[in-house]
């Protein structure tokens, strides 16, 4: 399989190509803010970042970040290789469900032990997510919950014919 040539990098910019693999998980401190009918979900400067070859951040909040009483357990879990089993939170905003929109790590891997109970948010449910003020464009492919912004050169894991980069 050839990899992708990455794209031309501008000031301050990172690309994700540069990322490594394995993932590794860094300290955030840019200042997130989700919110979705008129009411805020969370907010931080705080939390971490997961970076991994190929893959824009994705962005994991300290609980007390979240707006207390939105999330509720999803029976949903999954695998990852370098974090652990991840579980899966539903979202409930007055009479409207967003099912599996976030997800954790309860007893993550020691290299990722800092972010445990951390929750993660895909952003395409949500009416607005933003890095720095800027507004995210989310990942391609539904699966992956990375965060696309200025601040990242691709290409980006995720469209068709990108699984095995």
């Amino acid at each position: 399989m050839r990899w992708p040539d990455p794209d031309p990098t501008a000031p301050g910019q990172e690309s994700v190509w540069d990322y490594p693999r394995p993932a590794v998980l860094r300290p955030n401190t840019r200042h997130i803010l989700i919110r979705h009918r008129g009411h805020v979900v969370a907010e931080t400067r705080g939390g971490f970042q997961v970076l991994e070859t190929s893959h824009p951040p994705s962005y994991y909040l300290p609980p007390d970040a979240i707006v207390p009483g939105l999330l509720i357990p999803n029976p949903r879990r999954s695998m990852c290789e370098w974090k652990g089993q991840a579980r899966y939170w539903d979202l409930v905003i007055g009479s409207e469900r967003m099912e599996g929109v976030g997800w954790s790590y309860p007893s993550p891997t020691p290299a990722f032990a800092a972010m445990k109970d951390h929750i993660a948010f895909y952003p395409a449910p949500f009416d607005e997510v933003r890095v720095d003020g800027e507004q995210v464009t989310p990942q391609p492919g539904g699966f992956y919950g990375g965060w696309i912004t200025s601040h990242v050169a691709g290409p980006f894991k995720g469209p068709p014919g990108t699984q095995f980069w």
